[in-house]
């Protein structure tokens, strides 16, 4: 079943392990089909290097089994929010890569600097609000995916395709699963790039709205005049 997807989940959750996004078994990503309401995720704890597209886990939108032997991530629950949330996305990675974490350990979002977090995003990798002692203790995996859903209220999902979740690491989403992918790898270089930006100049501000609007819609929107077309 959706053996297609299976292999893209497995290449997009090897394609985190290429770019220096993970360690053993941190990490996830999967996809969807919106066609059969099916989700397709990595197994919980299995490392990498032995994953195989069988060892692919589907569920359904509820969190239930259809097909696998193995558990799904124990990060399902808040993949699974956030399909519900945003119908245009078909794709999410979730890793602890070393500087977007540091933001999101330091509850900071990371400002658009430059340009090229521009190309990206129309604005910063927002960060969640920590969550309380009550949405640890219950519900924890669902609580987070609702967080992610609040701050991101107003915001498009493709114009802004990634969150901070506090105290955790980044979440990011694509049309694909292998967007999704792509998008972790930005965002780990944004996270790298401001950090550096604001150890040479502390007093460092965000790109004007000219600039950033500049860059973004060059590549996004129905005016957009990157690329081939």
């Amino acid at each position: 079943m959706l053996q297609a997807l299976r292999t893209e989940v497995l290449e997009a959750n090897l394609d985190l392990v290429r770019h220096g996004l993970v360690l053993f078994t941190f990490g996830n990503a999967s996809g969807i089909s919106r066609q059969d309401g099916l989700v397709v995720i990595k197994p919980s704890g299995v490392p990498y290097e032995k994953l195989k597209p069988d060892d692919i886990v589907i569920t359904d939108l509820e969190g239930r089994m259809v097909e696998g032997t193995l558990r799904p991530s124990s990060d399902l629950l808040t993949h699974l929010a956030l399909y519900k949330a945003f119908p245009s996305i078909g794709g999410i990675a979730h890793t602890h890569s070393r500087h977007a974490t540091a933001w999101a350990q330091a509850c900071r979002e990371i400002p658009c600097l430059g340009t090229t977090q521009a190309d990206y995003f129309h604005g910063p990798v927002p960060v969640t609000a920590p969550l309380t002692p009550k949405e640890i203790e219950s519900d924890y995996e669902r609580n987070t995916g609702a967080a992610i859903v609040r701050e991101m209220q107003g915001r498009d999902p493709l114009t802004c395709p990634a969150v901070l979740v506090a105290g955790h690491g980044p979440f990011c989403w694509g049309k694909s699963v292998g967007d999704a992918a792509h998008t972790a790898v930005i965002v780990e270089e944004f996270a790298a790039m401001a950090w550096q930006t604001l150890t040479i100049n502390p007093a460092a501000t965000p790109i004007s709205e000219a600039l950033r609007d500049k860059h973004h819609f060059r590549k996004h929107g129905p005016r957009a005049t990157y690329g081939q077309g």
